[in-house]
């Protein structure tokens, strides 16, 4: 395989596991991420010679950090074919206790970002006349929330939308546009900030009595970004245990 992706918000969690997966499954990746020397020991990790994996500094709510990442990926690999809209950012405030300020940061970094790299990157890829951009949702964004914060939640929802949006723009040029909605996932950063009575509460609400698999969820992008999958767009992938069922 010679396609490139460019994953965001890739130096932990389910962006790390996403560009690892990609990568073990052909993909040259670039890993973006605020935290660049992360992001390179990842990439280094895979492969220290460069030649299929590089990190990338990238912040997501700038317009212009995603097109130097694009012109990068363009000197160094000829373009990009995937882009995954991992980066994201979840903190829990009570609903009455969230400034304007607040609200902003974490609307900026989850629908912003998403919003962004999909200008920069869906024109380069209807250029091309091939591309696929998958966005991570969240349950929270599809049910309103209710161990996150009404910033986070709102944003996921706007993300699930501007993914039917970028998808009805792009499709007559070659490009989907698919969204991924993870309820909890079973990362090493669940269990390091949550209690573990609060996490056994967690995972006795959920149907199947179990958090989700951070592995599961690349498969699924990695269906989603198949050159196979040319007729799938616009669409919401849930992996919730069965907590929203539609």
């Amino acid at each position: 395989m010679k396609r490139v992706a460019l994953i965001t918000g890739a130096a932990r969690g389910l962006g790390e596991v996403i560009a690892r997966s990609m990568h073990a499954a052909g993909y040259r990746v670039a890993l973006g991420d605020l935290d660049l020397r992360a992001a390179c020991a990842v990439a280094d990790s895979l492969d220290r010679s460069g030649e299929s994996a590089i990190g990338l500094a990238l912040d997501v709510t700038d317009k212009s950090a995603f097109e130097s990442a694009l012109a990068a990926l363009q000197a160094r690999w000829g373009g990009t074919d995937v882009l995954v809209n991992n980066a994201g950012k979840s903190k829990v405030s009570a609903l009455m206790d969230i400034s304007p300020e607040e609200f902003d940061q974490v609307v900026a970094i989850n629908l912003r970002g998403t919003f962004v790299g999909s200008q920069v990157f869906g024109a380069h890829f209807a250029q091309r006349g091939f591309g696929r951009i998958v966005n991570i949702g969240s349950l929270a964004g599809q049910s309103g929330g209710t161990a996150t914060g009404a910033h986070y939640a709102a944003a996921k929802g706007g993300v699930a939308i501007l993914t039917k949006v970028f998808a009805r723009e792009l499709a007559a040029h070659g490009v989907t546009v698919n969204c991924v909605s993870p309820g909890p996932l079973d990362l090493p950063i669940v269990h390091e900030t949550v209690p573990a009575d609060r996490l056994d509460a967690i995972r006795r609400s959920i149907p199947v009595q179990r958090l989700g698999s951070p592995e599961y969820v690349a498969e699924v992008v990695l269906l989603l970004a198949a050159d196979s999958a040319g007729a799938v767009t616009g669409a919401n992938w849930d992996a919730n245990g069965g907590l929203l069922m539609r």
